[in-house]
């Protein structure tokens, strides 16, 4: 047998009603490959209603796992309108050779001597 398996709400009533439906525990053992004491376990949360308490804590944690990726995604959507707009706002880089006209164009640099 597997250990430190997670198993859902669904299968521990699942397997507690196989059960308490006449199922024997080494049947349910063998077939699901679990302990004979953990469905023991699970048969006497399921008649307690325990395990109606875990299915709305597992439907609720998983509402807060929703949100929680909802806002995450907002975050991330923000953090980069946000370096967008910095980066709008920075000013243009000015060219370091010297001013340059939309009329004359760049100012032509000397060339070397010999270069002819």
């Amino acid at each position: 047998m597997a250990k430190h398996r997670t198993h859902s709400v669904e299968f521990k009533r699942q397997v507690s009603q196989e059960y308490l439906a006449g199922e024997t525990l080494h049947g349910l053992s063998n077939r699901h490959d679990i302990s004979r004491q953990l469905i023991r376990v699970w048969v006497e949360k399921y008649q307690a209603g325990a395990l109606d308490d875990d299915a709305v804590a597992a439907d609720l944690l998983q509402t807060y796992e929703a949100r929680i990726a909802a806002l995450e995604r907002l975050v991330g959507k923000q953090a980069l309108e946000l370096e967008f707009l910095k980066g709008a706002l920075r000013p243009a880089p000015q060219p370091k050779s010297g001013s340059i006209s939309a009329i004359t164009g760049p100012r032509v640099s000397a060339s070397p001597r010999g270069a002819d």
